[in-house]
């Protein structure tokens, strides 16, 4: 019989301290049953009042819904090291999750009771480089076109100077909810 022994990786003294943020959430299901008895505008003045528990997502990304309307929506995203890339800016993946996020949640805002949404197609321009200290960022997004099968919607985000960091344009397939 053999036993194998599993090597404690030890850390390059020139790492540094490690560094480290905590995430809490609550359960998902909350928002979603929530969600079942609103329209998607009441759904998400839900979440900005705190009446309903944000998805995990939010607290994830350091995201916070601001503003809703209908066909509009804002939010704002505090960034910081941790989520940096491997040439120390904030990565593209964050960003883009921050547009996708306002581009999905002002459909929301448009759709009646019983009706969801999910993205189908995502195109993002990069316009600069975000370091932390250019946070937080902005993000607003809008309906260009409302629709019973397909809407279309833009985002944008700005850094806290208001310089533009990445606009995108969304569409998204809107169906029944499944019951």
């Amino acid at each position: 019989m053999t036993t194998e022994q599993t090597a404690v990786p030890t850390t390059p003294a020139e790492w540094g301290e490690p560094r480290s943020r905590t995430v809490t959430w609550y359960d998902p299901m909350i928002a979603a049953a929530g969600g079942l008895e609103r329209s998607g505008l009441e759904t998400l003045q839900a979440l900005r009042d705190g009446v309903l528990p944000p998805p995990p997502i939010v607290p994830l990304m350091q995201m916070d819904l601001v503003a809703v309307e209908e066909g509009r929506v804002e939010f704002s995203c505090a960034v910081d090291e941790s989520v940096y890339n491997p040439i120390g800016v904030v990565h593209g993946g964050l960003v883009c999750t921050l547009l996708d996020t306002v581009a999905g949640c002002a459909v929301h805002s448009t759709l009646p009771r019983g009706l969801a949404y999910t993205s189908i197609e995502l195109k993002v321009s990069y316009l600069r480089a975000v370091h932390a200290d250019r946070g937080p960022l902005t993000a607003v997004g809008r309906v260009v076109k409302p629709g019973r099968r397909v809407a279309f919607a833009e985002g944008e985000v700005r850094d806290a100077s208001g310089a533009t960091v990445a606009t995108a344009s969304s569409s998204l397939l809107v169906f029944p909810i499944p019951v």
